[in-house]
């Protein structure tokens, strides 16, 4: 449990807000967190960037918002947060594009996360 909070913590989320959510299990944590690669959200935000969709951009990450919020994967959360309000208020912006470079950097980096969690 000791490694499990530190690993959680190096990551840069809240250890005892987001465990509250799921009781405390460490274990159940793990099994939907361990979902996150099968979401489809990361990858239909970078097409409809790409394909200039704003609203269903906006729909992918909002979804994504909420999927890293509710996992307490704050650095992901935090760099989604910096791209859904621009896209809610269908605001012409040249750095989508560059927004979700960095939303990829965190949503890898949430992976790396989820296998060392694994090992422990």
């Amino acid at each position: 449990m000791e490694l499990f909070k530190e690993l959680f913590e190096s990551y840069g989320a809240d250890y005892e807000t987001t465990m509250s959510r799921f009781a405390g299990n460490e274990k159940f944590y793990l099994r939907v967190l361990g979902m996150l690669p099968n979401d489809k959200s990361m990858e239909n935000l970078g097409r409809t960037i790409k394909n200039g969709d704003m609203a269903g951009a906006f729909e992918a990450a909002h979804t994504l918002k909420g999927v890293a919020g509710n996992l307490g994967l704050t650095p992901l959360f935090e760099a989604v947060c910096a791209i859904v309000e621009p896209l809610r208020k269908k605001t012409a912006r040249d750095d989508y594009m560059q927004l979700y470079r960095v939303i990829q950097g965190e949503y890898e980096r949430a992976g790396a996360f989820l296998e060392s969690l694994k090992d422990v």
